[in-house]
Parts: structure tokens; C-alpha cells; sequence
């Protein structure tokens, strides 16, 4: 397939390339340039992304990028619309116009939080910028292109140091800076997604003509605090490291932005349709740091990556 990857430089856009390239032909953009493979597009311009889209002229084209910075979209919500919200819609007219499937990122944060697991047919109640506008663009690629995929990430690792700025890298980080305690809090919960398993799952879907929305994360429920142990102890590090629970307040000043104290998903229409591909989260995070920080973990004191079990 012809595959028009837009908003490609992120953590995702690296998998998604890495994945795809092997066996399509793929045309990767974004508006910072972090990798030779890139070629410039801000999607927010409708201009500049018809005459990139039309000049490849794809079979499939793949909406990726978006400000995940939930504080950012707090401070910034217009830049926030304009760029999780209004090019999706140009990303919509685009894949009207050439009559092409359109792949759609979005998030388990569009919930409240007020259950425990939220399969893909729960109503979303976004908390804040951020979520809201990921779930306005959700709904635009629903009732406008006949054939889309919407896949819900969860909690993103992935693309390593030089482009993971989630939960893993921080925990990375304060290892690699010497840290001997860790506070991380206990009242968040959620799925991780490891962004290789989920562009694997992306391209099968392709394959066929399942189309519509669905959630799309690793195996396994847990939260915050239980993904911090397991990755200290994947480390080697139980005896050096302490791992100190808190509460979101404890970040309060730094993590203002709402969020949903709950947002665990399941993958119940990929299962039921035999498409789940998606492993255990565990299984993922030590492939993670085996294949994307064994340069990092070696200049940690003490570290010695866990052999696969």
C-alpha cells in the first residue's frame, strides 16, 4: 500500500514508520524534522496538507500528531483545537476527496474516570482541553468518512530517549540522574501501550475492512505506581530504588491539568472480532527498555535488564 503518515515525529510516528516501512511504500511528515525519513507538513495548514497528500497520492492516509502536553492545551486551547481538532476535519476532507480509509489516533483520557474499565462502547465525558479535543475529533471522523479506523490509545511507551516523554522516560530519567526514591502516585489508573504492538495492530487492521472505533491497548490493568515497581524491578533495582507512593496533589503545581482517576480500557470489539493482538503490558515494557534503553540502563549503577521470561 501507498501510506501518507501525517504528524509522523513523535514516539507513535516512529513505530508507525519502522512497522510500515518494511513492507509499503510510506511518506512520512511532520513539522519538526527529527528524522531523515520526515518531510514538512503542518497539517493545521489545509493548503500545505491537500498539496502533500495529493502530490503522494495514498491508499490510506494515517492522522497521527496532536499536542499531548495536557498542560500546554490548558494554557494554549486554541493552538490546542487547531491542532488535535480542526486538522482532523482537513485530514476527514482529504480522505473524502481521494476516497481512501482514514486512520485516527485518540486516548483513553476523553473518560471520567468514574468506572474501573471502559470497554469501546462507554460514552466519553472528557475532563479537560486535551481530552475534549481529541474527542471532538473522534467525533468529526465518525460521522464524516465512511471508512476510518479510530484506534484509543492508553498510556503511550514507546520511541525511547531521544523521543519517549511519557511516564517510562521520566522514571528513566530520575534513575539515570542518580535517584534512589521514587514518588509516583497511587490514585491514577490505566492501560499501558506499547507504540510498536500498536502500529503491528494498526497494519493487520488494515488488512481487512473492519472499519470503525476501538480501543487498542497492552493486556493487563494497573495504574501508575505498579508500572513504576515493575520497571524497577525489571532494572534489577528493588535494593538501591524505593518506590514511594503519594497523591496527584503531591504534583499538583506541575500537573494541573484534569485528569480521569481511572482510565483503563479493554479491548472488547478487537477480541471479538479475533483482531487483539495487543501483549500483556509487562511482557511489552521489558521489550521496551531491551530494545530502546540498554544504553541508558547501562550507565545506570546497579541496573542489569531481567532476561525475558
Amino acid at each position: 500500500m501507498r501510506i501518507y503518515v501525517a504528524g509522523c515525529g513523535g514516539m507513535l510516528g516512529e513505530a508507525v514508520h519502522r512497522t510500515f516501512a518494511e513492507r509499503h511504500q510510506v511518506a512520512c511528515s511532520d513539522v519538526d524534522l527529527n528524522a531523515d525519513w520526515l518531510s514538512h507538513c503542518d497539517f493545521r495548514d489545509f493548503a500545505q496538507y491537500k498539496r502533500a497528500v495529493e502530490a503522494f497520492a495514498p491508499d490510506v492516509l494515517i492522522h497521527l500528531g496532536a499536542h499531548t502536553d495536557l498542560e500546554y492545551c490548558e494554557r494554549e486551547p486554541d493552538d490546542a483545537y487547531r491542532t488535535n481538532t480542526l486538522s482532523v476535519e482537513h485530514a476527514a476532507t482529504l480522505a473524502n476527496a481521494h476516497g481512501v480509509p482514514l486512520v485516527y489516533i485518540s486516548t483513553a483520557g476523553i473518560f471520567d474516570g468514574e468506572k474501573l474499565l471502559y470497554d469501546d462502547w462507554d460514552q466519553p465525558n472528557p475532563l479537560g482541553v486535551y481530552a475534549r479535543s481529541k474527542y471532538m475529533g473522534e467525533l468529526h471522523v465518525q460521522r464524516s468518512v465512511a471508512k476510518h479506523f479510530i484506534f484509543r490509545a492508553g498510556w503511550m511507551m514507546g520511541g525511547g530517549p531521544a523521543k519517549d516523554k511519557k511516564f517510562v522516560a521520566k522514571i528513566m530519567k530520575q534513575l539515570g540522574a542518580g535517584a534512589r526514591e521514587l514518588k509516583v502516585v497511587d490514585d491514577k489508573l490505566g492501560t499501558p501501550t506499547y507504540t510498536i504492538d500498536f502500529a503491528r495492530n494498526i497494519e493487520r487492521m488494515l488488512g481487512t475492512e473492519y472499519y470503525g472505533l476501538y480501543n487498542q491497548v497492552c493486556g493487563g490493568e494497573t495504574g501508575r505506581l505498579e508500572v513504576a515497581r515493575e520497571l524497577v524491578r525489571l532494572l534489577g533495582l528493588q535494593e538501591r530504588v524505593s518506590v514511594t507512593p503519594v497523591g496527584s496533589d503531591y504534583f499538583a503545581a506541575d500537573y494541573f491539568a484534569p485528569r480521569p482517576p481511572c482510565e483503563r480500557l479493554v479491548n472488547h470489539k478487537l477480541a471479538l472480532r479475533g483482531m487483539d493482538h495487543m501483549r500483556d503490558w509487562r511482557v511489552s515494557l521489558h521489550e521496551y527498555l531491551r530494545d530502546y534503553w540498554s544504553d541508558p540502563i547501562a550507565e545506570i549503577e546497579g541496573a542489569t535488564l531481567a532476561p525475558m521470561p
